[in-house]
């Protein structure tokens, strides 16, 4: 049988020092947190756990050890209890008279001598606790370990079923369970029963635990009866048989010939005689038209006997692929899960969020009559009558739907919209003629008490929890007051814009919150780009968990114009680098990428690896535009063209929703828009090429476009406080090295140091890196990342030094530098003259 090809596991090619940190051969991190979080909960768990096993065991070692030494009379086999403890008896257990008291419980009370199965498997969780090495194979666990020791305590009881005897040793060896449940067994079922009963139950769980399939005995026991029942059948009938053969062979047999067709028979073994009486026969199968490999076919030889008509005939056997081995393959069985890079990372709780209600409007329906009197008696005043009147109470506004009567025009209700806003005494007063679908005009009236609703009762929601969408927000909740849940992945890219003081930075938060509770941190990473320096700061404690940065960035949230640019062009060879993953993989969006990823379809050692999704957060859009133009304008709007299908997704933001800010090219792009209030119709149209952005009325009401439709929400509050806290608690969790690194871009007329001072200085390992790098011929930051276990940073000024040195070529984005230097020798040139 051929040697099975391992292929690889859960390891992904190196993509930037992406890995966890409690994962193999990693340094333990210096920075660790002073706070009693699970983390240390688990930690002292174990401790506790490994050190009760340990001791336990020690203490049943040493009581054996006593009572194949001791008499029959041996005090340590009596004694027992707290009095015993607390009292001045000497005993010979080396770890004390606990230790007797634990020993006697064990083996006497308990399961016996197969105690040690149990206690052993507890004393390697506790080891797993405390390292996070999992020295147990994924059959073995608690729950096993105990079926093992009652197992072999039953099995032993049987054995030896009195407890009587002189040997302590004896004693100890079956326990008090195994004792009790064969003299509870025995009188109903005798000692055969028990035994059947005990072989039954160890098969079960060696099929269950080692998958050993015994019906194959019994398979195999029918088969062998099948071969020897037809071999019979040829034997009784085999007068027929040889009359039928010699029907059907020639009259005449040349012997040299059947002799030269059948090489495998030595002619110096057969006699002349025998020759004649051999005729070989090669059989092959009926519908064997076009023999496949796996099938193999033997040659029959059937012999008689000058003395004899027996006949002795060997069959051919095919090999025949059944569905066992149709199972065997060369990959693993199980899904990747990316999650278990952090095992132990948790969702953030809801309790981190504050409750300032269900949302539900505070409003009379004496309020809501006096409104429905003054709309019809403002209508009535024009002319214009009405069938009927429905009111839909939201948590900041009113609903009035008015059903026309025959032969009213629309464009008479529209016009009246300031004074039916008069009349009401209210502002933002907003006519919907018609509504989309329903046939009835709206009248949208602010409610006198609006109420908050809290980013507590949106995410506790039904629709948010049980959603399976990629990327989940939940913005707010609809005039119906019902929670609004939209997938970021399908718009696929968000336009917020809105006047200062409106909701903006709260609806970003909102969105980011929704992102956070809903995916983990190896399904999502965020890219923040803040140039007011204040609104995503508290962002920056999860750089460990979501956010990603440029390999030379010294902080995660980026507010520097010039390294904004830098960052789209590097998202640019991400998306670039994702197509040809995409490409190669035969899929077209990342959903079906990832799904042929887990399902290990697809091999990392050729460059696959499992793609998170990456949103692009921009805060003050039209900051960067006024700074930098088309350096930012051309790759947004290329990422906004292209990079759906790969994962990427932009939220940007803006007060400013003038024209120059949010061009054509901006809006072509980004179909779905969220507008907070404006303060002119003009602005208005300019972020939803429609009105009504400027009759909202503020603090976190909004209007959602989708294309076609346009939706009333009341965006969800959720304050700094709860941000902060949000933050913390995924801070205090298992995370990553460090944020996950974008590909490399260097810009034009990026400054740098000097080549000279870069080789003036070099790095204590550059020669080994030199090295390693002319060796390998491969020219990576990566690569010396993992080689020399060295961070990033040092590993980068590394490679610049490299090619300062003309030892490597410049940054080809995510691929592999070229190497200028073909062997060692041209290398020791190149070092001689750097010493000198």
């Amino acid at each position: 049988m051929p040697n099975k090809k391992k292929t690889p596991t859960t390891k992904q090619p190196d993509i930037q020092q992406y890995k966890p940190i409690n994962s193999k051969n990693r340094k333990k991190r210096t920075d660790k947190r002073q706070s009693y979080d699970s983390r240390t909960l688990i930690l002292i768990f174990g401790i506790v756990i490994a050190v009760f096993a340990l001791y336990a065991i020690l203490s049943l070692i040493s009581y054996m050890i006593g009572c194949i030494s001791s008499s029959s009379t041996g005090i340590m086999a009596e004694y027992h209890g707290w009095d015993y403890i607390t009292g001045n008896e000497t005993t010979q257990n080396f770890m004390g008279r606990i230790g007797d008291v634990l020993a006697i419980l064990f083996f006497k009370k308990l399961f016996g001598i197969s105690s040690f199965v149990f206690l052993s498997v507890l004393l390697l969780y506790g080891i797993k606790f405390i390292f996070r090495r999992n020295l147990l194979r994924r059959r073995y666990g608690l729950a096993s370990a105990l079926f093992l020791t009652m197992f072999f305590s039953v099995v032993l009881a049987l054995i030896f079923p009195s407890n009587n005897t002189s040997n302590l040793f004896v004693n100890i060896l079956p326990g008090q369970f195994g004792l009790l449940v064969c003299q509870f067994l025995k009188p109903y079922i005798g000692t055969i029963g028990l035994t059947v009963i005990l072989l039954i139950a160890g098969l079960i769980y060696g099929y269950l635990r080692y998958n050993i399939n015994v019906l194959k005995i019994f398979e195999k026991k029918d088969t062998e009866d099948e071969e020897n029942t037809q071999t019979e059948g040829y034997d009784d009938q085999g007068d027929d048989c040889q009359s039928d053969r010699d029907e059907n062979l020639p009259d005449e047999v040349d012997d040299d010939e059947n002799y030269d067709s059948n090489s495998d028979l030595d002619e110096d073994d057969i006699s002349d005689d025998e020759l004649e009486e051999i005729k070989i026969v090669r059989i092959v199968p009926e519908n064997d038209s076009d023999p496949d490999d796996n099938i193999e076919v033997k040659t029959e030889k059937v012999q008689t006997n000058a003395t004899s008509d027996e006949i002795i005939v060997e069959r051919p056997k095919e090999e025949i692929i059944t569905d066992d081995k149709l199972k065997e393959h060369y990959t693993i069985d199980e899904e990747y899960d990316p999650t278990l890079d952090l095992p132990e990372y948790e969702m953030p709780p809801l309790s981190l969020l504050n409750d300032y209600g269900s949302g539900n409007a505070d409003i009379s329906d004496d309020e809501i009559e006096m409104n429905r009197q003054k709309i019809k008696t403002t209508l009535h005043n024009y002319s214009i009558e009405i069938q009927s009147i429905k009111a839909t109470v939201g948590p900041t506004i009113t609903l009035y739907e008015i059903v026309p009567a025959p032969g009213v025009r629309i464009s008479k209700i529209k016009n009246l919209e300031d004074d039916i806003a008069l009349n009401l005494a209210a502002i933002g007063i907003r006519i919907i003629a018609p509504i989309p679908g329903r046939g009835t005009i709206g009248i949208e009236v602010p409610n006198s008490r609006p109420q908050t609703v809290s980013m507590k009762s949106v995410l506790s929601s039904k629709k948010f929890i049980e959603s399976t969408m990629e990327l989940p927000i939940a913005l707010g909740k609809t005039i119906q007051n019902e929670t609004y849940v939209t997938d970021l992945a399908k718009m696929p890219h968000l336009l917020v814009a809105g006047a200062t003081g409106q909701g903006k930075s709260v609806g970003l938060n909102a969105i980011i919150t929704s992102l956070l509770y809903k995916k983990h941190p190896s399904q999502l990473k965020l890219v923040m780009v803040d140039p007011k320096k204040v609104e995503f700061t508290l962002y920056s404690k999860i750089e460990r968990h979501f956010l990603a940065k440029l390999p030379n960035a010294a902080e995660a949230i980026i507010t520097d114009t010039k390294n904004v640019v830098n960052t789209l062009n590097s998202l640019l060879i991400e998306m670039d680098d994702r197509y040809e993953l995409l490409k190669k993989s035969g899929v077209r969006n990342i959903k079906e990428y990832n799904a042929r990823f887990i399902a290990r379809k697809l091999n990392p050692e050729n460059g696959h690896r499992f793609l998170p999704y990456i949103v692009v957060v921009i805060d003050e859009f039209g900051d960067l535009i006024m700074t930098a133009g088309r350096e930012v304008e051309t790759p947004l709007t290329r990422l906004a063209q292209l990079a759906r299908a790969i994962g990427i997704h932009l939220v940007i933001a803006t007060q400013r929703p003038t024209v120059n800010i949010i061009t054509g090219t901006i809006k072509a792009n980004f179909p779905a828009r969220i507008a907070f209030r404006v303060v002119s119709k003009i602005d208005s149209r300019t972020i939803l090429d429609a009105g009504g952005a400027d009759q909202l009325v503020g603090k976190g009401d909004m209007l959602l476009s989708t294309g076609n439709d346009l939706i009333r929400l009341q965006c969800a509050f959720v304050d700094t406080d709860e941000v902060e806290r949000i933050n913390e608690y995924i801070e205090g969790q298992q995370g990553y090295s460090s944020a996950l690194f974008l590909p490399e871009y260097n810009g034009d007329g990026e400054g740098g140091q000097d080549p000279v001072e870069q080789l003036r200085d070099r790095d204590p390992l550059f020669e080994e890196v030199a090295r390693m790098i002319v060796s390998s011929q491969n020219g990576s930051t990566s690569n010396i990342q993992r080689r020399m276990n060295l961070g990033y940073n040092r590993a980068g000024r590394l490679m610049d030094q490299m090619e300062a040195a003309g030892i490597v070529g410049p940054a080809q984005g995510s691929k592999p530098r070229e190497i200028y230097v073909q062997d060692e020798a041209e290398l020791n040139v190149i070092l001689e003259g750097l010493k000198n």
